[in-house]
């Protein structure tokens, strides 16, 4: 069962032949030694893909639970957790039955949760959830404020099997039940896109455990290691008749995704993990520099395109890099970035390159309004380490000024539209808001939104360089 976009549930046509490992599709269900929760399209697309791509993918079945909706873990059981992973490619399409999922469960269903969390078997739990559902405060502290987090620690101190719903109950309750059952080790791994997921998971769970039960933060740290990734692919759900067209299988949870895929990871697996590394993961000793080549290769690249790219009259990534002259601002970024990651230089121009396919791919139409929406918050992480850095060097980066110039420009109306409605801008709301202190002369936008930034950047010679790229921006805007 599957359902459509307003979730009512949707039951294929009987003689439909649908995905089953009894019919011969897929392998047989391995058994489940990793526990994962949020059962959405990365999920399938990624951490499943890799495992299923392990050389003893069969000695590795994941038992999955959704996190929200209850609809995928409906449409999967049906088909025996099997899938089918559409892959772009240059040439057509490539199919693929993806068979790692063994069980898979409505995240309401607590009793089994618990099970598997008291099996010695399960080595490994990862995670892919909404940030919400780790119920943080915004310097990461556990959110006592929030009534759900409440009522999941009263629950914890009076029942320990009690059905509870945020994330860090969820594992405490799971954790605390592996301890009395002396199931041994187990590594938690985060795989959410955000920096740091490791300690932010870890932190959330020993507050947890240190609220609901004082002696158990002392047992995780003995036997539970958290673990930290780097995780990259898109991923979406396909189109379901498409599939059964090439297939002439009923497929209720299809997946599509691109070629790209990225999983980095860090930490240790004292109960043992799928050989990932030959399925192409890479398993390093610490993911921060890895971390930082996404945020400032990737991330403040697509602030570079938004923001540049909106003022030459583009309205997606792909189009954006279609024009020769974002490319060469876009390189210019880059070697600007590359300079200041402690990795191996065939290894970044490796990722420089996939990088640039992406980008370059007409399927990627992602419109650069969704990425400029949230600059003023993302801008001083993707942008400004790797400015200062080239500033203390005695540089003046022109791939930096060029993103900074533009979203000067972009506060003042220009380009990329602001986020927020037409109506919220004229009321005063969000998007006014944005855009009032880049007001007055260009000069004097240029040193405002330079000492809001930060108040050693508003100096020269950036001021200049700064301005003079918006100049040079403006004359080329349409």
């Amino acid at each position: 069962m599957t359902t459509d976009l307003d979730h009512r549930p949707i039951v294929p046509p009987p003689s439909l032949l649908r995905l089953s490992r009894a019919a011969g599709h897929g392998r047989p269900a391995g058994p489940v030694r990793i526990l994962h929760l949020g059962l959405g399209s990365f999920f399938r697309a990624h951490q499943a893909w890799y495992t299923d791509s392990a050389p003893d993918a069969a000695d590795w079945g994941i038992g999955a639970f959704t996190s929200t909706s209850p609809h995928p873990a409906h449409a999967l059981a049906l088909q025996d957790g099997l899938y089918t992973l559409v892959t772009r490619a240059a040439h057509g399409e490539r199919l693929r039955v993806v068979s790692s999922i063994s069980a898979v469960h409505a995240g309401d269903e607590h009793e089994a949760w618990l099970g598997y969390w008291a099996d010695r078997a399960v080595a490994v739990a990862t995670f892919t959830v909404p940030e919400a559902g780790y119920a943080r405060t915004a310097d990461g502290a556990l959110d006592t404020a929030r009534a759900d987090v409440r009522a999941d620690l009263a629950a914890l101190r009076r029942d320990p099997r009690a059905p509870v719903d945020t994330v860090p109950a969820r594992v405490v309750a799971g954790l605390r039940l592996r301890r009395s059952a002396g199931a041994g080790p187990i590594t938690l791994l985060p795989c959410d896109d955000r920096p740091a997921n490791g300690p932010a998971l870890s932190r959330v769970l020993l507050e947890t455990a240190d609220l609901v039960d004082p002696g158990l933060a002392g047992w995780i740290a003995t036997n539970v290691s958290v673990g930290s990734t780097v995780v990259d692919r898109i991923a979406a759900d396909a189109d379901r008749a498409a599939v059964l067209a090439a297939t002439g299988l009923a497929d209720a949870a299809p997946v599509r995704t691109e070629p790209f895929s990225e999983w980095v990871i860090a930490g240790e697996f004292p109960a043992g993990r799928p050989a990932w590394d030959e399925a192409g993961a890479q398993v390093v000793p610490d993911v921060l520099p890895f971390e930082q080549r996404r945020l400032w290769l990737l991330h403040g690249t697509y602030s570079l395109l938004a923001y540049a790219g909106g003022l030459l009259g583009h309205g997606t990534i792909a189009a954006a890099m279609s024009d020769a002259r974002v490319r060469a601002w876009v390189q210019a970024w880059w070697d600007e970035v590359a300079v200041h990651l402690p990795l191996p230089a065939d290894s970044l121009a490796a990722y420089r390159r996939a990088l640039a396919e992406r980008f370059a791919d007409p399927d990627l139409r992602r419109p650069l309004a969704e990425l400029a929406a949230d600059g003023g918050r993302s801008l001083p992480e993707q942008v400004l380490p790797v400015l200062r850095a080239e500033l203390a060097a005695g540089r003046v980066p022109r791939g930096a000024c060029t993103t900074v110039a533009a979203w000067v420009l972009h506060r003042r109306g220009r380009g990329t539209p602001a986020a927020g409605s037409r109506a919220e801008r004229a009321a005063g709301g969000p998007a006014e808001r944005v855009t009032a202190p880049a007001g007055g002369s260009l000069a004097e936008a240029v040193h405002g939104v330079l000492a809001r930034l930060g108040p050693d950047l508003d100096r020269e010679p950036l001021a200049t360089a700064v301005l003079d790229r918006a100049r040079l921006l403006l004359d080329l805007s349409v």
